[in-house]
């Protein structure tokens, strides 16, 4: 959501809390606003009308947590969506090519196997294997909330160095999923890693870095 959405979500938080018979206190305001900020308005809006209509929970007043777990899912679930987006990105991209995800868990995760090259050439009596490790470092970084990861996940190619000197532009990489999303990945990371929450990466914005300007899509 954006800064100027704050009221409207505010006054949705606050009627919601009405219906329940419950007042809406600044304090608690401020935490659902930094709790449901990364997503979109509309999300919110459909994930209270599904808390609301659940016949077991739908009795009681949502908590921040309730509401988060709707909207991202559980940490299995958004670790066997990632792995999916992984191997059709392995498959349609491959490893010569950089590639830029819309999450940085996956970044982070990716990182740990070795790498997108290494990834990309795992041969296939190996892929469950990687899966199980990809999911569990997957998880793991997006519980923790507050992660390092690489801006871009370098393909099997010549060194940046090597295009500098040249006084080459660096090849650009493929967004993976949500292009949007992914420039804001690609924007919040580092050269190598570099300290930053995954919740900060939603409200970055301003331009996005020469190196990834036009960009090929890869759903």
């Amino acid at each position: 959501m954006q800064q100027s959405e704050r009221g409207d979500f505010a006054q949705l938080i606050t009627d919601v809390l009405a219906y329940y018979r419950q007042d809406a206190s600044r304090f608690v305001l401020d935490l659902w606003w930094n709790a449901c900020r990364p997503f979109d308005l509309e999300q919110v809006r459909k994930a209270m009308q599904r808390h609301a209509t659940d016949p077991e929970h739908g009795q009681f007043a949502p908590k921040v947590a309730d509401l988060v777990r709707i909207l991202q899912g559980t940490t299995t679930d958004r670790a066997s969506l990632a792995w999916g987006k992984v191997l059709e990105a392995m498959s349609s991209v491959g490893a010569y090519t950089d590639v830029v995800f819309d999450d940085p868990a996956i970044h982070a995760a990716s990182d740990d196997m070795g790498g997108w090259p290494k990834m990309c050439r795992t041969e296939l009596k190996e892929l469950g294997l990687l899966q199980h490790r990809f999911m569990q470092s997957y998880r793991a970084y997006t519980e923790r909330g507050q992660f390092d990861y690489p801006k871009r996940l370098g393909g099997d190619r010549s060194p940046d160095s090597e295009y500098e000197k040249a006084g080459l532009k660096l090849p650009r990489p493929a967004l993976i999923g949500d292009p949007d999303r992914a420039k804001l990945v690609y924007q919040g990371g580092g050269a190598g890693k570099t300290a930053i929450s995954f919740q900060s990466i939603q409200s970055l914005g301003g331009p996005i870095a020469a190196a990834i300007e036009g960009p090929r899509s890869a759903a």
